[in-house]
């Protein structure tokens, strides 16, 4: 998620470890004393995940599978520093919770869809991007029962980005070897079935949670 919030808070703020990293501190101290706004980086998230998400859909030689594999990490990076520079940089706006969400809802579909292409079998990219957005309404939805959103789950975005980041390049690997596409399919299955499971353990967890208010 990006986390670009106009109210921050600690119950829809998602951990992230890289967050007090020094290279996170001093490039969203940067940003924040620039004129990039936080929303134009939540904005940038979704170019990159355009760019991946067309490499990995024609997804040629080896080079087309690494490209993609950086733009996915280039993505989480904007959705770091967005937060960050919102946040720590003092520059939240008051649209904020609209840009916290809606590209990162866009980067996954961008990123996902193509997958199933590139396999072999479109229905995959659908489902997994499907599911990934299932996962992101349950969360949102705990929080709109006034429950702390649950960022727990086998495949939340991190997971779901760093599978997809392996699984590309162990695509790029298998593209020098043969002309098949088992590395990313495997990706795409794993994701998908990761996704539901996320959906089944967050909706268990509210339910639990309601059961004992």
């Amino acid at each position: 998620m990006g986390e670009n919030p106009s109210e921050p808070s600690a119950l829809t703020r998602r951990p992230i470890a890289a967050r007090s990293s020094g290279w996170a501190k001093w490039l969203a101290g940067r940003l924040a004393a620039s004129s990039v706004t936080p929303n134009r980086i939540s904005l940038l998230s979704c170019v990159f995940s355009l760019i991946g998400g067309a490499l990995i859909f024609w997804g040629g030689g080896w080079a087309s599978w690494v490209g993609a594999a950086i733009c996915i990490q280039l993505r989480l990076v904007c959705n770091l520093l967005d937060g960050m520079v919102a946040i720590e940089g003092g520059k939240a706006s008051p649209v904020g919770a609209l840009y916290n969400e809606f590209p990162d809802r866009v980067s996954d579909s961008l990123l996902l869809v193509p997958v199933g292409y590139a396999a072999g079998y479109p229905w995959l990219g659908w489902c997994a991007a499907l599911l990934a957005a299932l996962t992101a309404y349950i969360r949102v939805f705990g929080g709109a029962l006034g429950q702390a959103q649950d960022f727990a789950g086998v495949m939340a975005k991190q997971r779901r980005m760093a599978l997809l980041t392996v699984g590309a390049f162990a695509q790029a690997v298998e593209s020098t070897l043969a002309t098949t596409r088992f590395s990313i399919l495997i990706a795409g299955l794993l994701i998908a079935a990761g996704s539901a499971i996320t959906c089944w353990t967050r909706s268990r967890a509210i339910a639990r949670r309601l059961g004992a208010a």
